[in-house]
């Protein structure tokens, strides 16, 4: 029988102790742990505890329950999100690609344009453009892989008024392609901004991000701006918060 330490919680015990195996490989992704009846006997406490513990582990977004497997262990890549600074605190006009944020971390990149168009702009997106409530906007959503595996969605909307038709989003090459589509029509972004909040997974992001709809997410708010302060684009990007890590660099005057 596996021994527990006071005076740390059982139950926190018996999570740091899964933790730990599925980081040493002993529960590779896709597996199940053992069922919460055989844990209970391995480490002589009530299902209650092991139900603290495994409830533990999915909010931190190593497992996930499924109906008639159990707990599933989940695969984590960790993917280095680099946005770089100028010297006057705009951030780099291209960013940082998708592919370049792959770059070193030994994974594939893909993406796959899954939705796009012109449709009503959404009530969150009013605020955010500066558009009449009834406008249009030219919505294009973007899902991106690693090694295959789900680790960002980004939905990027421009003011059909700035984009002209939804042909400014085809073919689809990504932010910096769509950048110079913009300034093609007179509209080039000069300064962005992005705005970060951690929150939990709606189910529909959880369902694509394949975490537990309790684990939280980065929505990283980037918005685009003209020459005469136009806001030009708003993407969202959403992205699983134990699979990232957001790094700003910047430079500064001596």
């Amino acid at each position: 029988m596996s021994t527990l330490e006071p005076p740390k919680a059982r139950y926190k015990q018996v999570a740091a102790l899964l933790r730990e195996a599925i980081r040493r490989g002993d529960y590779p992704p896709g597996t199940t742990l053992p069922s919460q009846p055989d844990l209970a006997r391995e480490y002589g406490l009530n299902q209650s505890s092991i139900s603290r513990a495994m409830a533990m582990l999915q909010a931190e977004g190593w497992i996930r329950t499924e109906h008639g497997r159990g707990s599933v262990v989940l695969e984590m890549p960790t993917v280095k999100r680099v946005r770089r600074i100028d010297r006057d605190y705009r951030a780099s006009r291209e960013g940082s690609s998708y592919a370049e944020e792959m770059s070193g971390t030994g994974l594939t990149p893909r993406t796959e344009l899954v939705r796009w168009g012109s449709e009503p702009v959404p009530g969150d997106m009013v605020v955010a453009l500066e558009v009449p409530p009834d406008s249009h906007v030219l919505v294009r959503r973007r899902q991106m892989f690693a090694d295959d595996k789900p680790v960002q969605l980004a939905t990027s909307y421009v003011p059909m008024a700035i984009a002209g038709s939804a042909d400014l989003a085809m073919p689809d090459t990504g932010p910096s392609g769509l950048y110079a589509r913009l300034a093609e029509r007179g509209f080039r972004p000069v300064r962005f901004t992005e705005d970060i909040e951690v929150r939990s997974a709606t189910q529909e992001e959880a369902d694509f991000l394949d975490v537990a709809p309790s684990q939280p997410v980065f929505s990283i708010v980037r918005t685009a701006f003209d020459a005469e302060g136009r806001r030009v684009e708003v993407c969202v990007n959403i992205l699983a918060a134990l699979r990232w890590r957001l790094t700003y660099a910047w430079e500064q005057e001596a």
